[in-house]
């Protein structure tokens, strides 16, 4: 797709110019950007009803929580809740530094042992304090393998965990781990009671901000406020988050003034119409999301490093971002954002339709009828991923590649995916990108699905053995140094492409008040929000 084709404009009709359709599959496109412009169209003549309960903040999400274990929940709602309902051994700053949380200050006499104190004044939404003891079993219980986690693996260099007292937790290492408190910090794995299995996942009992109430599959999940909170006590009383997995549904939603939050949940055009809304704000702020494609390196195609790299010559990612995503996005060539003290500016692929094609052309695939190759992308229902899919496919067909579309319901999807089910698909990473350790977690060939979320099963010695040096390496300036050079090899691998950086956008009704959106996309917001009509 050339620079100058264009997506529709629902708020001001502009029509679809220079059509996808070099390919010869423009009705794919044109069919469903028609329709978000007409939804859009549709949101603005619904009426206003149902007035919100005054003392509960309605917020919608797209999908209902896998696992609210905080030691087993992978996906974006899972933990973005559970970081609501539990606390961690430390939390992070604006500028994702580690800084103290349930942990009050700490020790680290050697490189492989690190002594925590605990705050003496947190307890459990049961009443039952909270003490080293629980801290020492939530980490146990992984390690020992009393609950199954992929998490397991960031502590696996964790050799021993200590007691001594109440207030005090001593974490033998078998090697220097560098990332550690990283690991332990805001949102990779709250801290659960002394005892607790399996059934906490359905009954989740933590020591944050607010306390669970219900959940019901595809339905809600209800919080509420815990009044016994050891740190600032959140505003609202009550918080419902309603599962609704259409997107225009969502915007009918906000529209309608039955629902108060909708949270990087809407498209770049939706946004945009209901910005014309009086009864609504729109919130953003530049993010740390990074979208990305991953690849199946076993597949007999991908596995092709050519490939790869025409598939990265062949995606403009300036008119999707413009067009689609409405500017809310800033191109990505690396999976950390540039946020992050690792971050590297690494070589990108730049939109270069004739160099893919000669790449194609060298890897043994010459154009027959306007076909070189096909190949399948799998995506979820959710409207972003598949209005994504749809111009992907026109962009790829400009190049010769026939793309496959296979849509699926989202918790289906997320399971292919985990299990490498795929030969190739979209999603976004959340702020687990914000530090270095990511690399270990996606690229290492020791993390290969389940063990870890290597799920292309992509291999490289070299990208390994920086990986485990700048683990095991004190010095950051040390550590930066190796983090580069390994952002280099990726960037000529292309295991995955990397596509844009993802602004955090909020659409909320005017009731709700004291908003502060941070990079990493969380909830956090909600700690501090209030209602302006809330008795």
């Amino acid at each position: 797709m050339s620079e100058a084709d264009r997506f529709p404009d629902p708020a001001r009709g502009t029509p679809l110019l220079a059509p996808f359709a070099k390919g010869g599959c423009m009705h794919h496109t044109d069919r469903i950007l028609r329709a978000i412009g007409l939804l859009a169209a549709i949101v603005l003549c619904v009426a206003c009803s149902n007035k919100p309960d005054p003392a509960t903040l309605v917020m919608i999400i797209e999908s209902s929580p896998t696992n609210l274990d905080p030691r087993v929940g992978l996906d974006a709602q899972s933990e973005r809740i559970d970081d609501l309902l539990f606390d961690d051994l430390f939390t992070r700053d604006e500028h994702l530094n580690v800084r103290p949380g349930l942990v009050e200050r700490w020790e680290t006499p050697d490189p492989r042992t690190y002594v925590f104190h605990l705050r003496s004044d947190v307890w459990f939404h049961d009443e039952r304090p909270l003490t080293s003891r629980d801290v020492k079993w939530t980490f146990d219980s992984l390690l020992q393998g009393k609950i199954l986690s992929t998490k397991t693996a960031a502590y696996r260099f964790v050799d021993s965990i200590d007691a001594p007292d109440a207030s005090t937790v001593i974490f033998h290492l078998k090697e220097p781990d560098a990332p550690l408190l990283w690991s332990l910090s805001d949102g990779a794995i709250g801290i659960v009671p002394y005892g607790s299995g399996n059934e906490i996942s359905q009954h989740p009992i933590g020591s944050g901000p607010f306390r669970f109430v219900s959940a019901e599959q595809d339905k809600n999940v209800i919080i509420e406020r815990n009044d016994n909170y050891w740190g600032q006590k959140p505003r609202l009383q009550r918080v419902r988050f309603d599962v609704v997995p259409d997107m225009t549904t969502r915007a009918l939603e906000l529209r309608k003034g039955s629902a108060d939050i909708a949270f990087n949940a809407l498209t770049g055009d939706m946004v945009v119409t209901l910005e014309q809304e009086p009864g609504l704000t729109i919130e953003n702020s530049t993010g740390t999301r990074v979208a990305y494609i991953g690849f199946n390196l076993r597949d007999p195609l991908l596995k092709d490093l050519r490939i790869r790299q025409a598939l990265a010559k062949a995606i403009d990612r300036r008119p999707i971002i413009h067009y689609l995503l409405r500017d809310f996005a800033r191109p990505a060539s690396n999976l950390l954002p540039p946020q992050s003290w690792a971050y590297a500016d690494v070589p990108s692929y730049d939109f270069d339709p004739s160099g893919a094609r000669q790449l194609l052309d060298t890897a043994g695939y010459p154009e027959i009828n306007g076909i070189r190759l096909h190949l399948t992308m799998k995506t979820s229902t959710e409207e972003s991923t598949r209005l994504l899919a749809a111009v992907l496919q026109q962009q790829l067909r400009n190049v010769g590649i026939a793309l496959d579309i296979r849509t699926f319901e989202s918790a289906t999807f997320f399971s292919d995916v985990t299990r490498g089910l795929f030969q190739f698909y979209s999603l976004t990473w959340g702020g687990g990108t914000e530090d270095p350790d990511i690399f270990e977690y996606v690229y290492h060939s020791s993390r290969f699905t389940p063990k870890g979320a290597n799920r292309g099963f992509y291999s490289n010695p070299r990208v390994d053995a920086l990986i485990d040096r700048a683990r095991r390496e004190s010095d950051q300036s040390i550590r930066k140094q190796l983090y580069a050079d390994l952002q280099r090899i990726l960037a000529n691998d292309v295991p995955s492409i990397n596509l844009w950086y993802l602004d955090n956008v909020m659409v909320h009704s005017k009731r709700v008040q004291n908003l502060t959106l941070n990079p990493s996309g969380n909830y956090d917001f909600l700690k501090t929000a209030s209602l302006s009509n809330q008795p």
